[in-house]
């Protein structure tokens, strides 16, 4: 069983992070793997385990040919990665970076079934995964907390509020996963070690037969005219209890509209 994984590689969330001159999040540092792509990494690797064997391939965009976050991915057991490095991508929004990522999908032959994690820890947008999925129209499942694979069907868990929804899709497939749908492995020394050796294909927008100046600020349709800090939190009202605190509680839930 052929499995794809998107990843994405971003700054570390440890170090205070820093805009360049058009707005956007300053990438030129070390990258790492976003932590919530682990899973989807690791629940590859057991789909291919469970399946009797398989290749798991890594799909990434990100700038400066950076591949640290990648090699920590391919030193869990990945065996290759094709990774998207472009300056034309500067400024590439949600819609972009889902035709690219699909487009570098389509040089991975026989792939059964594209994992990927159901938000980036420094985008938020969630729609990504989604997206891919129309562009390549593939049926997706989102919100994935359990997933198997038997007969050709990929078969869910989809978490709701509530619970979970049972879903089954043909394969091949795309299924976003949440937090916790496993628990991703460390690499090994051996495993860091062999990740150096792994095939990275690294390409340009233009070897995917997409237009440059269509993709990033080019064909982005929007432009960030300005960032401001978030205002500070309020203190809260402090309610001193002389024996009427409880009406004064009930006061302010209903000025919420909340009774």
């Amino acid at each position: 069983m052929n499995v794809v994984v998107c990843v994405k590689q971003i700054p570390d969330p440890a170090d205070p992070g820093a805009l360049e001159e058009d707005h956007t999040l300053k990438r030129d540092g070390k990258l790492i793997l976003d932590e919530s792509d682990s899973y989807g990494v690791e629940m590859a690797l057991q789909l291919a385990d469970a399946a009797g064997g398989g290749d798991v391939t890594l799909v990434s965009m990100a700038p400066n040919n950076e591949t640290s976050g990648l090699r920590t991915a391919l030193a869990m057991g990945a065996a290759k990665a094709v990774l998207v490095s472009d300056d034309a991508l500067s400024g590439a929004g949600a819609l972009d970076t889902a035709k690219v990522l699909a487009a570098a999908i389509k040089r991975v032959e026989g792939a059964d079934l594209i994992l990927a994690a159901t938000e980036s820890s420094d985008g938020y947008t969630g729609t990504v995964p989604e997206q891919i999925a129309a562009v390549l129209d593939l049926p997706s499942v989102t919100f994935a907390k359990h997933v198997e694979v038997a007969d050709g069907t990929v078969k869910v868990q989809r978490q709701t509020e509530s619970g979970f929804d049972e879903c089954e899709a043909p394969l091949p497939a795309l299924v976003s996963v949440t937090a916790g749908v496993v628990e991703p492995r460390y690499p090994s020394f051996k495993g860091i070690m062999a990740a150096k050796s792994k095939p990275v294909d690294q390409v340009t927008v233009a070897d995917l037969g997409l237009d440059p100046s269509a993709v990033g600020w080019a064909g982005a349709g929007q432009e960030i005219v300005d960032v401001s800090p978030a205002p500070e939190r309020q203190a809260g009202e402090v309610i001193e209890d002389e024996g009427d605190a409880h009406q004064k509680i009930v006061e302010f839930l209903d000025g919420l509209k909340v009774l």
